[in-house]
């Protein structure tokens, strides 16, 4: 594989501190360090050790922002990561977030070679506000596929409701996403369906997303051979064609990513080399989900009953374990369509050397 550089453009990289979020961003952001970007990495002081394997590896390329983490009401003091904190908590924390704009931008304009664009995620879309005021670029970082996002973003510019606020299974229709799918209420994002007009959380989200859909670019981890379709779909939401598939992204080298783990990743490597290709079930809810014992008993018996292999990652004490590697990995490894459009990006992102003048972003 050909590696294209990025001519020690400087990128400041902005997380939102769940694991399913931070731990592909920052998988993406030692592929761009290994093609000669500066990175900036922005945290809080209770997620720095996240960050540990990435700056030990990379010490001389990568700098961190470390700011105090902000106060909020249904934030406990003392928690900075969702992995921490209950289900609904989404909403609370990327208003949360939101405070870090005037020590960002005080940050910038103090440093004597600022970030050319700023790569945030998906849930931080305050910060294509803060690009704009900056005269940079913001590229929005999705770290799930891409029809999961046309959803998203379907949702939140046009805003469909129910008609019987009293039924939950009432149908609601996407007419502008490829085949033109239908979801009963209770399905579609609870972020979402705790919208309520006016209200000043709910309009801050909503128009969080659609400033997404206004930023200059977006990275998704996903690959055209899985989601063609839906990407298309995505460039004509923004209009325009600065939309890269760059994954599946996985660490290019051996690392401890979201915590310890029960099983040694090594362990789980070696069991899945013995199995047939194509045969081994991967189950797992997430670094927030709990199951309880009913559901657990439930979802057991149901596995034991498929006689199919499986690798099952549960929480245990708000501790997640290790990422499954190779879940995708032909399509890195045949030199697919996300070594093209990361390349892509790379260019793009290269020849952001200067902050851009007077833009419109």
């Amino acid at each position: 594989m050909t590696v294209s550089s990025g001519s020690d453009a400087h990128l400041l990289i902005l997380p939102y501190p769940a694991q399913g979020h931070m731990i592909p961003l920052l998988d993406l952001t030692q592929q761009l360090v290994l093609r000669s970007f500066t990175i900036t990495i922005l945290t809080t002081p209770k997620n720095l050790h996240l960050l540990d394997s990435l700056l030990s590896t990379h010490p001389a390329s990568i700098n961190t922002l470390v700011l105090p983490f902000p106060t909020h009401p249904s934030i406990p003091q003392g928690l900075e990561n969702t992995k921490d904190l209950a289900p609904t908590s989404f909403e609370a924390m990327i208003c949360c977030l939101s405070e870090l704009y005037d020590p960002i931008t005080q940050w910038f304009k103090s440093h004597p070679s600022p970030p050319a664009a700023i790569i945030s995620d998906m849930f931080l879309g305050w910060t294509h506000r803060l690009a704009c005021e900056l005269s940079i670029h913001r590229i929005v970082f999705s770290p799930s596929g891409a029809m999961a996002l046309s959803v998203m973003y379907s949702l939140w510019r046009d805003l469909p409701r129910r008609e019987n606020l009293s039924d939950e299974n009432e149908a609601i229709s996407l007419p502008n996403i490829p085949s033109s799918p239908k979801y009963p209420w209770w399905k579609l994002s609870p972020l979402y369906r705790s919208f309520v007009e006016a209200n000043l959380d709910s309009e801050f989200i909503k128009d969080a997303f659609r400033a997404n859909m206004a930023s200059w670019g977006l990275v998704i981890n996903s690959f055209n051979g899985l989601e063609r379709v839906y990407l298309e779909n995505l460039k004509k939401d923004m209009g325009h064609d600065r939309v890269w598939a760059v994954g599946p992204l996985l660490p290019s080298g051996p690392n401890q990513r979201g915590g310890s783990s029960s099983v040694k990743v090594e362990e789980i490597l070696s069991w899945l080399d013995t199995c047939e290709d194509r045969k081994v079930v991967y189950v797992c809810f997430g670094s927030q989900a709990l199951l309880n014992n009913n559901q657990m008993e439930k979802l057991a018996f149901g596995l034991e009953k498929s006689g199919v292999q499986f690798v099952w990652v549960e929480r245990v004490e708000c501790k997640r374990a290790a990422e499954l590697r190779g879940v995708a990995l032909e399509a890195i490894e045949e030199g697919g369509s996300s070594v093209i459009e990361f390349d892509s990006m790379v260019s793009k992102l290269a020849a952001l050397s200067l902050p851009v003048k007077n833009s419109t972003l």
